[in-house]
């Protein structure tokens, strides 16, 4: 049968440890001294080693408690984090979370999945607008967070990252070569100025390629090659390729990946989303 260590005592043993004095650990334990010490001893006899030289009435660590005390602050610090997200588990915490069509993908899925697992009693409330709708929208109180992709962040954003916008067309699609060129990006868009700037500095007359506010449906205009786009070098969807310089088309500027937060949100839940969507957009 495996042996389990007593929590309680390996508490004991740090803080005596840190303290230099069982009378001290006693005070701070909330116990009394006979208590703090007869853990201790317990704890000995159970693993058959001497954990504190007692001599001179020092608690100086044997080598047997140096070897033991790594391991006792980890055990303690787990069992006190444990204890901390299952008090917390009952306490749904309701995010209202905003991020814009293009990164959804594919950085989303793995990341709910994650925040499921690890911070269970987080609740997102997701809506997907564009970025400048969302900036709206944040300002007015009505999300708690946001990520947006912009040109230019405003002063409360926190610059998660930058990314390069490139141009995506069909597998060998003719659309990039054909005269006015068809712009498969609605207005809304937040690349929709960026594209529309390098075209007309390189001299290039374009028109839409279609009339919608549907990231899906300009993605599948572009992969039935009836027109280009613009995204993050990190999102071109399936069936497009990224148009490199043979193509033509005039080099694009970077975007950057931005959070906005109201802070309002406090605790380790909250804390653990806010640390994913660093890790998961960085």
């Amino acid at each position: 049968m495996p042996q389990n260590l007593d929590v309680a005592a390996l508490r004991a043993v740090l803080t005596v440890s840190d303290t230099g004095s069982v009378t001290r650990a006693a005070k701070l334990l909330n116990l009394t001294q006979s208590a703090v010490s007869m853990q201790i001893r317990r704890l000995e006899e159970s693993l058959d080693k001497v954990l504190f030289d007692r001599a001179n009435r020092k608690m100086a660590l044997t080598r047997d408690g140096a070897t033991l005390i790594d391991h006792a602050r980890r055990i303690c610090a787990e069992n006190d984090a444990a204890l901390a997200r299952l008090r917390a588990a009952g306490a749904e915490v309701n995010v209202r979370f905003g991020l814009p069509h293009d990164l959804v993908r594919p950085q989303m899925p793995a990341l709910l999945r994650a925040l499921s697992l690890q911070w269970p009693m987080v609740r997102l409330q997701l809506a997907s607008r564009r970025s400048m709708t969302l900036r709206r929208m944040f300002e007015a109180g009505e999300f708690d967070m946001i990520l947006t992709t912009e040109d230019e962040p405003g002063p409360a954003a926190e610059i998660l990252a930058e990314d390069q916008l490139v141009w995506i067309g069909a597998q060998a699609g003719r659309a990039v070569h054909e005269r006015p060129l068809m712009l498969s990006i609605e207005e809304g868009c937040a690349f929709h100025g960026a594209a529309m700037a390098a075209l007309e500095g390189a001299g290039i007359v374009s028109k839409p390629a279609f009339d919608g506010q549907s990231d899906e449906m300009a993605s599948a205009a572009v992969a039935a090659d009836m027109g280009v786009a613009v995204r993050l070098s990190r999102d071109v969807p399936a069936g497009c390729v990224p148009l490199g310089p043979e193509s033509g088309l005039p080099p694009l500027g970077r975007s950057r990946i931005c959070l906005y937060d109201t802070g309002q949100l406090t605790g380790e839940p909250v804390d653990g989303l806010r640390a994913l969507l660093r890790e998961a957009y960085a």
